[in-house]
Formats: C-alpha cells, structure tokens, sequence
C-alpha cells in the first residue's frame, strides 16, 4: 500500500506501508547505528517520535527472541529505506513488519533515508506525520514534547527486583529494562517508583537514589523534579541517565535546551574530560544539560566529542553524578558499564 512521509515544512516522500497500515503524527528523529533496531523501537526514550534509520537495510535479522528494553514498541512510526521481510537468524521469531502490525506501528520503506537525515541535520527535528493509504494528512501536528510523556512510560505503581541487603530507589522515568538487569547483576536491589512518586520520606531505608532516562523535554516532569532536589540534600549518592541528568540538572537549579537534532544510536563518542580519553556510547536524547548555568560546587564531566554539548555532570565534594548517554547500552558498546561499578562503589 502507497504511504507517505510528511514533513511539518511542507517536504513529502513517497514510499510503501508496512507493519500496522495506520496513519500517525509526531516528532521525526533519526538513528544512526547499523544494529539494534529490536532494542531502539522498545526504548521509552522514543516515546511520541518517527524513527528514521539510516542504516539503509532493516529488518534482516528479523525480531529474535530476547529481552527487550519494554514489553512494546514505544515510538509512533519507522521509517526506513529498505525493509526487508525474508529474514535470516537463528533466534529469530517473526518479521519486522509482523512485530510491527502485532503492536499497532505503522513503518514506512522506500524513502531516502539519506535525504530525510541531512533536512533533519540542517533544519533541526521537526514535527511530521505518517499518512497511508487514502488518509488525509492532519492539518496540526500536536507537539509530543508539550506532553509528560514520561507518565505515559513510568510504571504506576512500585516494584522490587533483586534480592541485596543494599537497596536503592530507581525513579521510572521510561527506565530500560537492561538498565535494571545492570544493577541486579551487581547485587543491588531496587524499589522502581512511578515519575511522581514521593520516596524522600523513604530515604532512610535507601543507600542510594537513581534517575532513570526517559521521553520529552525534562521540564514537563515538575514532580519529579521538586523530589530530586529533596533527595540531594540528604546527601546520599544520587545518580542520573539521560533524562535523570537534565533533571539532576534542573533540581539544582541549572536549564536545559533543545538540541538541534539530538544525539541518537550507539556510536556517539564523549571525551572524559581534562583527559584524553574519549568512550563509545549509546545515547538517545533530544535535550541536554545548558553548561553555563551550572552551580560552580558542580563540573562537567563528560562532553561530546562532535559537538562539544555536555555528557556528563558531577558534584565537586558530594556523590552526586550524572550522565546523558546510556552505560547499559542495549545496543551499542559497554565502554561505560564501568559507570554503575562507580555507582555501587559509593553505596
């Protein structure tokens, strides 16, 4: 079936359905790695978006079986140059486009990947929409980033893992699942709390307080945020991913901003810095943290290596620390796993 990308400056591109044969709006975004498409689409990070890759060929190793990042696919739409349906691998369990019409996902192929990324670089990220069939594209895009979308990814209610004496409190933001296996696999255990949870008064029984990533802009998440700047001042280790930064961030009293086109896939390079060291990472963002308007008793830590945004952030004296890229990978490279061994260090 004939299916269309539109763009929100009026740009159209012409391709074929597959998967959920739906038309959908929202923010268009795009995915530099060559792999981990299974992982990316269940990332709750992706949550109100179109996912361009521009891998140019996707879907050959099909949907293997395995632990995902969230048990569904959280962006609103793929789109991809070319799909490919005959799979080949052997945990593989059903097509792309199968696992795709399962969760109500509409995909796209045929579209110049290439052309659509390089608007995007130029541009910035805009709003657009995927319009199959006879459908009428909408006239308004809503703004997914006007939205909490982290209420819509946080669980709603506690949950435990693990079973260790030390026990820490894990804000679900939109947390990856290989975020918790991370830690439960270093004897951690955790109490995951919805966004809006108040756990200050909980602290005592806690080692120590994690952020975890998740959607949209981090100054739709105003409880969460009040509930950090609480934490802190009990002055147990406080660590944050992706979004837990910005909101770390914002809890003592620095902004953030909108990146041009943000940083998303798991070749993302972040120099240590006052080193020479630089890591690999995976990342998915569309904000960061603005470095000026931090507190001086605060440092960055981390800074990316092609634009020079911050990557991560650290208290001078007090354990409190965070990142924007995601040490857990799922997919990428484990350059920076090393990250919660630091973290349970300080518990």
């Amino acid at each position: 079936m004939r299916a269309h990308l539109i763009l929100d400056d009026g740009t159209v591109y012409q391709g074929e359905s597959f998967g959920a044969a739906l038309s959908i709006t929202g923010e268009v975004v795009f995915n530099t790695g060559m792999t981990g498409y299974p992982e990316s689409l269940t990332d709750p990070s992706y949550r109100g978006q179109i996912l361009v890759y521009t891998y140019p060929l996707i879907g050959n190793y099909g949907v293997p079986e395995g632990e995902f990042e969230s048990n569904q696919i959280q962006v609103r739409g793929v789109v991809v140059l070319q799909y490919q349906a005959h799979y080949a691998h052997w945990s593989a369990q059903q097509s792309l486009g199968e696992w795709l019409q399962y969760h109500g996902i509409p995909g796209i192929t045929g579209i110049d990947t290439r052309a659509v990324t390089k608007r995007l670089r130029n541009h910035g990220v805009m709003l657009g929409q995927i319009v199959v069939g006879h459908d009428r594209p909408v006239t308004t895009i809503p703004d997914p980033n006007t939205q909490n979308l982290v209420a819509e990814v946080s669980c709603q209610k506690p949950m435990w893992y693990g079973s260790s004496r030390k026990q820490i409190i894990l804000v679900d933001c939109g947390v990856k699942l290989s975020m918790i296996r991370s830690l439960t696999q270093r004897g951690i255990r955790i109490k995951r709390v919805p966004w809006d949870y108040n756990y200050v008064a909980e602290l005592n029984d806690f080692v120590g307080v994690l952020i975890s990533n998740g959607p949209g802009d981090p100054k739709q998440c105003r409880t969460t945020i009040a509930y950090a700047e609480q934490a802190l001042r009990s002055g147990k280790p406080n660590f944050g991913i992706c979004l837990g930064s910005q909101i770390q961030a914002l809890a003592v009293g620095a902004k953030t901003y909108k990146l041009k086109y943000g940083h998303r896939a798991q070749n993302q390079p972040c120099q240590i810095v006052d080193s020479q060291r630089c890591l690999l990472t995976s990342q998915n963002h569309g904000y960061a943290v603005r470095e000026h308007t931090l507190p001086k008793i605060w440092r960055v830590w981390f800074r990316n290596a092609n634009d020079g945004s911050v990557e991560g952030i650290h208290h001078r004296t007090k354990p409190f620390f965070s990142v924007q890229f995601h040490p857990e990978a799922n997919p990428g490279p484990h350059d920076s796993d090393y990250i919660f061994d630091y973290f349970v260090s300080m518990l």
